[in-house]
């Protein structure tokens, strides 16, 4: 049974389209639909953090966010996304929520758990996977994401943390659950990580970052969320961004003595449209200051 169009997707297809024709014409418009959210891009980061390990020197992490897993996004296409993955040949991966789609959990939530599961599951199998939900993931069903994780091996550390070990050193990585839906408890992930070695956080919402730098325990902090407003606009820049995305939409930041990254995302949430805005894996090299 075909689903209704509600009226906040109908207004925001309304907005999406007017904005791009206006600002870029139709020949540009037709590309950001049919062509832009295929065009992967591949972002090289150097990160320099003054507290790394020296057995850490050039550990390269490599991150991609924002999935929507029954939408858009499908099994054939996350597979292109995990292949890119693969090439990089990284030390960790991390996926900064928003997995599914929803607003509800049906049928093809379930067909779509499938895909996910079977394409993540190559990854997974070479790779240590880490990840923190998004506010998608709780409009959908969380408990359910959270079993598709599980059966493809999908490391969740919502409000908690993992440790890399090399020679005695250590590297933390750790996470916050979504804060949209305030299920982040930044003071229990304080409190279960060690007093040293180099802390990174995930956190879905990028914003986020105004709390988590104000610790001091993390050199950077890893988001998606905003899709990079998925439109970005000659001299506007992005003219719809999400809560929680206004400050640091896309891209790499200082905020106090920590860095943020935005990255824009693999899938998108509502229409197929992305203009001057690629979806994004993120390769991260790591480096002492």
């Amino acid at each position: 049974m075909r689903q209704k169009l509600s009226r906040r997707d109908f207004l925001k297809m309304i907005r999406y389209f007017f904005l791009s024709s206006f600002v870029v014409g139709s020949g540009t418009l037709a590309h950001g639909i049919f062509l832009g959210p295929d065009e992967l891009d591949v972002q090289d980061v150097e990160i320099q953090l003054p507290r790394l390990p020296d057995r850490f020197t050039g550990f390269r992490i490599v991150q991609f966010s924002d999935l929507h897993m029954g939408g858009w996004m499908n099994g054939e296409r996350l597979r292109k996304v995990t292949d890119a993955v693969k090439q990089q040949q990284p030390d960790l991966v991390v996926i900064t929520g928003d997995f599914f789609n929803g607003p509800v959990w049906n049928e093809n939530s379930n067909h779509a758990a499938d895909e996910f599961v079977e394409e993540l599951s190559q990854l997974t199998a070479d790779f240590t996977t880490l990840g923190v939900l998004g506010n998608h993931d709780y409009w959908s069903d969380a408990e359910k994401v959270r079993k598709a994780l599980q059966r493809c091996g999908v490391i969740e550390i919502g409000n908690g943390f993992y440790s890399l070990k090399r020679d005695g050193q250590e590297l933390h990585i750790a996470g916050v659950d979504d804060v949209w839906y305030k299920h982040d408890n930044l003071n229990e992930v304080l409190s279960k990580l060690p007093e040293t070695g180099t802390a990174i956080l995930l956190a879905h919402e990028p914003d986020f970052a105004d709390v988590s730098s104000k610790t001091g325990r993390f050199g950077l902090q890893l988001s998606g969320h905003s899709h990079g407003g998925q439109i970005v606009l000659p001299f506007i820049g992005a003219p719809i961004l999400p809560r929680l995305a206004q400050k640091y939409p896309s891209g790499l930041y200082k905020v106090g003595d920590m860095w943020q990254y935005t990255n824009r995302g693999v899938g998108m949430a509502d229409l197929p449209i992305r203009i001057n805005c690629p979806p994004e894996i993120t390769v991260f090299t790591l480096n002492p200051a």
